[in-house]
């Protein structure tokens, strides 16, 4: 059988760290897409279109792509040092995340999408949503949540007891 080819959501969170970890474990050796999705300054400034504070941000979206590289850059380079063939993918699209990873994974013809959970729980996932949540609902991809340590951790603690 082979190996997937793996489509890794990054954000350079220790959440998103942990998602490459396992990734690497399960599958090593495989070729990888580190993928960060970039939010590009228009979806912020939609509303305010004409707005004076606007005239501010001039150059902001060119250093918010500047850094969105370097993110998924260093992912791709965490996942290397782990034994994957990764590359980095910057997603600048006017959607969500989750629909963007789902986007990226048809577009590269994943065999597997890979993403952290931060464990979010009752009005913080309300208001904040969750991004695995919406991918493992949306995608038609197969797809692997690997919960943060925060949640990992009291919940190995409970079933050893």
């Amino acid at each position: 059988m082979s190996t997937p080819r793996l489509l890794i959501a990054y954000d350079g969170s220790p959440n998103a760290r942990t998602a490459v970890h396992a990734a690497a474990a399960l599958f090593p050796g495989a070729e990888a897409v580190v993928f960060f999705a970039r939010q590009p300054m228009e979806a912020f400034a939609a509303h305010l279109q004409g707005h004076p504070v606007l005239e501010g941000l001039d150059g902001l979206d060119a250093a918010l792509l500047d850094a969105s590289e370097k993110i998924a850059a260093a992912g791709a380079e965490f996942a290397v040092t782990l034994g994957l063939r990764a590359q980095p993918l910057v997603s600048s699209s006017v959607v969500s995340a989750s629909e963007a990873i789902i986007a990226a994974a048809e577009d590269r013809d994943s065999g597997l999408i890979v993403l952290g959970s931060r464990g979010r729980r009752g009005l913080a996932a309300t208001v904040l949503g969750s991004t695995s949540a919406d991918v493992l609902h949306h995608a038609t991809r197969p797809t692997l949540v690997i919960p943060s340590d925060a949640v990992a951790l009291p919940r190995s603690a409970v079933t050893q007891d």
